[in-house]
């Protein structure tokens, strides 16, 4: 396959040239450039369209998640977040703004490759460490569900939240939506679910059409959040 070409931005010298030695030493990847700040990798990938951009959040002049929206908006590649991860906000406002993934810095070279090829197929993933802050985010603000409802409800509660409502879905819908937010891939659900791949698809995309959500990104951040 085409090497997959790939835009680095972080604030962190160390950082950026670590990523690139990285994936330099892997024909599967080119590392196109680098930027210190949202604005360069914006101006990098209007010469030469990457792929996918690895991105942090925390940058001056441009931040991440400014650079992210843009980035979308103009169709210039993927993004998927690789930073620390120390503010829950900062990751709803990245995922609405459109990046593919979320990525905490602690990761290994080959889990790093693995989330890069996954955001370049289409397929959006989050961080385990993240998945679980935000699904206990969640539940930490719901209200306490009545005494008598409590046992029709608890395996529904984290769904309940703002906007998203369990009730509106059928029981495999809601097994196809958790495991999309768990950073699944459509094979990788339909071995769990012991369907096919081509069922998981026509699953997601009737989920989507429903809900009026452009990818599968923003169903999970849906499903944790309750918010479009």
């Amino acid at each position: 396959m085409d090497k997959i070409k790939v835009i680095i931005a972080d604030d962190s010298d160390f950082v950026r040239d670590g990523m690139k030695i990285i994936l330099d030493v892997d024909d599967d990847f080119e590392v196109i450039g680098t930027a210190s700040n949202g604005r360069e990798a914006i101006e990098l990938a209007e010469k030469q369209k990457p792929d996918v951009f690895l991105m942090d959040i925390q940058m001056p002049e441009m931040d991440g998640i400014d650079a992210t929206k843009y980035i979308v908006e103009h169709d210039l590649g993927k993004v998927l977040i690789l930073t620390t991860f120390d503010d829950d906000d900062l990751v709803k406002r990245a995922l609405k703004n459109g990046a593919k993934g979320y990525l905490i810095k602690n990761h290994t070279p080959e889990h790093l490759k693995q989330m890069i090829k996954s955001v370049y197929n289409g397929t959006g993933v989050m961080d385990e460490n993240i998945l679980d802050a935000l699904t206990k985010l969640t539940v930490s603000g719901e209200k306490a569900a009545d005494a008598n409802d409590q046992a029709d409800s608890s395996k529904l509660v984290r769904n309940l939240a703002d906007g998203f409502d369990a009730s509106d879905y059928t029981d495999r819908e809601l097994d196809i939506i958790k495991a999309v937010a768990e950073g699944l891939s459509n094979k990788q659900i339909a071995e769990k679910l012991y369907i096919s791949e081509g069922t998981v698809k026509n699953y997601i995309t009737n989920i989507l059409s429903k809900e009026d959500l452009s990818h599968r990104t923003a169903l999970a951040v849906y499903y944790l959040t309750g918010k479009k």
